[in-house]
């Protein structure tokens, strides 16, 4: 096993297990019938390429070592994704407080976006994975935005890669005309918040009707 494979196995198993605590956090909402804060959750551990990329812009050697770890916070990265964005408050509160995990930094770019319109909630936290050698605390970066926030950011870190950083003038408007629109939706949809989620429920329900199968589900479920 090589010195990067050995360096970033904690990262993996951090963003597995909390892969699993915070898809736990959606569920517990679900047994109480409580429509839950979290649509859905994602995570990766950075690519070799990409930290190689950060670690020439950071200018620190690009090495599997401590300085690495404590300069890039988002080697293991979390992604939430909510409906709303009064949610991401509610996540926020619900991660801040979790004893498994400890919040060091938070970044809000949602009251205060970037210059580019980009809008997303970070945090940086402090979480302990069990090792053959010990005990290691690793460093997660979770972000949290709604699904429209997350549509934009995808397309403008896909033409970032294309024009190097360097947008056209015409596209950074549109950019930041599209962040500001897809912002308006979200304060849309958060005017309507109750009838969407008494839809939904009923959505669901009807589904549960008309198809057998998951009563019979439900009924292996219960035995």
């Amino acid at each position: 096993m090589g010195q990067w494979d050995v360096f970033l196995g904690p990262y993996k198993q951090a963003v597995d297990e909390l892969k699993v605590k915070l898809k736990g956090m959606r569920s517990q909402f679900g047994i109480v019938n409580a429509n839950s804060p979290i649509e859905f959750v994602t995570g990766r551990v950075k690519p070799l390429a990409s930290i190689y990329d950060k670690s020439l812009e950071k200018g620190i050697p690009f090495e599997p070592a401590d300085e690495l770890a404590t300069e890039l916070q988002d080697i293991a990265g979390l992604r939430i994704m909510c409906q709303f964005v009064d949610d991401i408050s509610t996540v926020t509160e619900l991660i801040r407080q979790r004893k498994d995990m400890q919040v060091i930094e938070e970044r809000d770019y949602i009251t205060h976006s970037k210059p580019s319109g980009y809008r997303s909630h970070h945090m940086i936290v402090e979480y302990p994975v069990e090792t053959i050698q010990g005990k290691k605390i690793v460093l997660a970066e979770i972000q949290i935005r709604t699904l429209a926030m997350n549509f934009w950011a995808s397309i403008e870190h896909s033409l970032n890669y294309k024009y190097k950083g360097l947008f056209p003038e015409e596209i950074k408007n549109r950019l930041q005309s599209a962040a500001e629109a897809a912002f308006r939706l979200d304060e849309e949809m958060s005017l309507i918040r109750n009838e969407i989620q008494e839809a939904q429920a009923y959505f669901s329900e009807f589904k549960e009707a008309t198809n057998p199968a998951l009563h019979t589900t439900k009924d292996k479920e219960r035995d």
